[in-house]
């Protein structure tokens, strides 16, 4: 393959001239042939998609995340491109590797999920801001700063700024400002409480002890609400304690069953 760089709008030194392989790749059908010089094209330009990757570091994603991104673009772009629309395949590569690497960012590093719109609002807030940083007085722009440099509502911008806060999220086990005991933000959650499932229960098992026979509500309410015992209970009925035992188990049950039944 000819050593002669590829020309297009931006010279790189790891631009390689693979304009021979494009044109054998859009004459060979689908198959392996085809498929084994799309990758030594794509071997080819991985330092320019390395470089690009490089330039989004220390956003959140490691180095060889974002390597692996960039490649995926890189194979991508290759399998597109197209040699008889005219253009130079850097310019049609590099938007499309960075365009990869910017969704993976958009899809996969925001701690919150929020809308594509406002995740925009944000790369144009914090744009505007880092922009009138470099102001000689060095102030942090005020809300309507960024809205008057931006063109932007000064409701975009706040809206910009909150989902600036969401990109990532706080760990629970994170100490709250101020708190010098180490109370975290953990601390702060409820939890469920217990109570409310008792007195739901109880509400659904008002009307069915209603129903129930005399002589089977009473055994309940002696056993679970005066705490006697299976064998006192026997003598004031005058019947067996194994009887007693049976009839507490057979009706605990038939309640547990109306109870399911009724929640399902």
């Amino acid at each position: 393959m000819t050593a002669v760089r590829a020309r297009s709008k931006h010279s790189h030194d790891d631009a390689p001239d693979t304009s021979a392989a494009f044109e054998r790749i859009a004459t060979l059908p689908d198959g392996p042939e085809k498929e084994a010089l799309r990758q030594e094209v794509v071997r080819a330009w991985m330092p320019m998609a390395e470089r690009l990757a490089r330039q989004f570091r220390n956003r959140g994603e490691s180095a060889e995340d974002l390597r692996q991104v960039a490649m995926l673009g890189l194979v991508k772009a290759v399998k597109r491109y197209e040699p008889d629309r005219g253009s130079a395949f850097a310019s049609f590569a590099v938007p499309t590797v960075v365009g990869e690497i910017k969704r993976h960012f958009r899809d996969h590093m925001w701690g919150v999920h929020v809308p594509r719109r406002v995740q925009e609002l944000r790369n144009r807030v914090r744009a505007a801001v880092q922009d009138l940083t470099r102001t000689p007085d060095d102030r942090s722009p005020s809300v309507a700063d960024i809205a008057r440099h931006t063109g932007m509502s000064e409701e975009d911008v706040l809206l910009g700024m909150e989902a600036m806060e969401s990109f990532s999220a706080l760990s629970l086990d994170a100490e709250l400002p101020g708190a010098d005991d180490g109370y975290s933000l953990a601390d702060t959650l409820g939890a469920p409480e217990p109570s409310y499932d008792r007195v739901i229960q109880r509400e659904a098992l008002k009307p069915k002890l209603r129903a129930l026979p005399e002589r089977e509500r009473r055994i309940l309410y002696l056993r679970f609400f005066r705490e006697e015992t299976q064998g006192r209970i026997a003598e004031q009925l005058g019947i067996s304690q194994m009887h007693v035992s049976r009839l507490i188990s057979r009706t605990c049950a038939k309640l547990h069953d109306q109870i399911e039944a009724k929640a399902a």
